[in-house]
């Protein structure tokens, strides 16, 4: 039996179906891809009273399995892959197969029987599918942007502009749309008021972590720092000292955030400007200054909203 009396059900999810396993029955199952195959599987679960399905993020694959269970009123977590994988390699589980994947999600699940998350949210998982949806746009602009750069073939110009002003339109609408999710959910249009009450800060940054950023408010500063990617790590042995270095965390957050930072620490915030500024005058490398700039900035959201405060310089001001 899994630790706290659940019944643990690892799911491995592909395209075409889903693999699971129940290590504390040793019961193994595969299920089809289809409506039928995902109520057999919620009555699988149920008849052996599993109480929270684990599942990797698999590219979208997971949401309509995760859907059904948790209607069925069945804990779901969802889970980093890289973080499985990790504990697969470090149990010297080397082998992978789906039903291996199955077995090994379960394992880490029940070793790992405090995995954090929190409670569904349908709106939000609208959101984060829109803010996702239109950062693959942004990045597409980006690229074409920097393409146009170069001396390339009339035709091949021409079709670029066409699909920039495609791409433009498009965001514009997505802005739009996701602008209206916002203030038409109260306790996103709450988030949105303090996190765009950040100079340097607007609307698609509220967006952005409003959509991703669940746990702001909710955890403490070190907790949000990791889940960003910004805090720093120690790389010491002995008597060796190494230099700190930021690492993992939720990369398409941190990079969507990284430009409105770079602002608000160069021009429009004058608490993380003086900050920014401080650490060049010690001799920081900028990128090393900005990473800290970052840092400072989730950490001052993930006070200003646990306290639900809009943003105050006297109170954050660089002492």
């Amino acid at each position: 039996m899994a630790q706290n009396d659940h019944v643990v059900a690892g799911v491995d999810v592909a395209k075409d179906k889903v693999d699971a396993c129940i290590r504390s029955l040793s019961l193994k199952q595969t299920f089809a891809s289809t409506e039928a195959g995902r109520r057999d599987q919620v009555t699988w679960l149920r008849r052996h009273k599993v109480t929270r399905v684990v599942m990797e993020a698999s590219g979208g694959y997971e949401r309509e399995w995760a859907k059904l269970a948790r209607a069925a009123k069945i804990e779901v977590r969802i889970v980093d892959p890289k973080r499985v994988r990790s504990f697969a390699q470090s149990a010297g589980r080397l082998a992978k197969n789906d039903s291996i994947d199955a077995d090994t999600i379960a394992w880490f699940a029940e070793t790992f029987s405090d995995i954090s998350g929190q409670a569904y949210d349908a709106a939000r998982e609208k959101l984060q599918q829109m803010v996702h949806a239109r950062q693959s746009l942004a990045d597409m602009q980006t690229q074409l942007q920097n393409q146009g750069e170069h001396k390339l073939p009339s035709p091949v110009r021409q079709e670029h502009a066409r699909i920039l002003k495609m791409t433009r339109a498009a965001l514009a609408n997505f802005d739009a749309e996701i602008s209206n999710l916002v203030q038409a959910t109260p306790h996103f249009a709450e988030l949105a008021t303090i996190i765009e009450s950040v100079p340097g800060l607007g609307r698609t940054s509220a967006a952005v972590l409003i959509a991703t950023m669940p746990e702001l408010g909710r955890v403490n500063n070190k907790i949000i720092a990791a889940l960003l990617g910004v805090a720093p790590y120690d790389d010491d042995s002995g008597k060796r000292r190494g230099n700190r270095h930021v690492k993992g965390g939720r990369r398409r957050t941190r990079n969507a955030l990284y430009m409105p930072c770079v602002g608000a620490a160069t021009m429009h915030n004058p608490v993380l400007k003086a900050f920014y500024d401080r650490l060049i005058a010690k001799g920081k490398e900028k990128m090393v200054a900005l990473i800290a700039c970052m840092h400072k900035l989730i950490c001052i959201l993930n006070v200003m909203i646990a306290r639900r405060q809009k943003w105050d310089a006297k109170r954050y001001a660089v002492s």
